[in-house]
């Protein structure tokens, strides 16, 4: 029964911290699965974990999607990621435990500066966006960690915020059905990784119902910065085990 706990666990603040922010949800997760899962078979139960979300909010806003945006850096990022997801299965845990870490503290402190600092971003460059494109793709196929830098670049060449979440959820949709796929072609997931999903899918409608209802009343700056020194403190964690 533990591990129903920690999957309702890991998916409700998921789908809070997604409520709130509006990305991140595969960064708490593969906080948690780690414990539970190998870390490919954790990326691939984290990715599906938020598929149902992820479709409702395509739906929701596609009448504002623009393909064209999406297309070169699509392209880009699933070439990489379908690479690193191979390349994956043939590092050893300790390895793959201590890039992860090395990613959530980066993010971690990434996010805190832009955080404090109510960083914006107005404009990025072509060579950026493949820079976004490869690194994102690069740690989807490790993690299923592909949001952060993408939402970066979706918001900052989006001309709404309707449009934002179109093209950002699209994005991943599209991700996780040709990701998943090869993650059952090649073994990584499998008919016991459902039941992981689907304990999942509650916790992130419920972190999802409480962010709808809390976030009038939070302090979201602070609720943030919270958030992302916990990823910090998470991959530490990660770093010091691989060691």
């Amino acid at each position: 029964m533990s591990w129903i706990l920690i999957m309702i666990l890991a998916a409700t603040m998921a789908g809070f911290v997604q409520g709130v922010t509006g990305f991140g949800s595969g960064i708490v997760m593969m906080i948690f699965l780690p414990y539970l899962l190998p870390i490919n078979q954790s990326a691939g139960v984290s990715t599906l974990t938020m598929l149902i979300a992820n479709a409702m909010v395509v739906w929701r806003y596609r009448k504002y999607l623009k393909w064209q945006k999406l297309a070169i850096p699509f392209g880009i990022y699933i070439v990489t990621a379908i690479c690193s997801l191979f390349l994956s299965q043939s590092l050893a845990s300790n390895h793959l435990k201590l890039l992860l870490g090395i990613l959530l503290v980066v993010l971690s402190l990434y996010y805190s500066l832009m955080n404090i600092r109510s960083i914006t971003v107005k404009n990025i460059p072509i060579y950026v966006m493949i820079i976004f494109s490869l690194i994102s793709g690069f740690f989807n196929g490790m993690f299923g960690i592909g949001g952060p830098l993408m939402a970066l670049y979706f918001l900052t060449i989006s001309d709404s915020k309707e449009n934002y979440l179109a093209s950002i959820q699209t994005f991943f949709l599209v991700d996780t059905f040709i990701m998943t796929t090869l993650r059952f072609s090649s073994g990584i997931l499998d008919l016991s990784s459902i039941k992981f999903v689907l304990v999942g899918i509650i916790g992130a409608i419920i972190g999802t119902i409480l962010a709808n209802r809390l976030v009038q009343h939070l302090n979201i700056k602070f609720m943030t910065l919270f958030i992302y020194v916990f990823i910090g403190v998470s991959g530490l964690y990660y770093l010091l085990t691989a060691l």
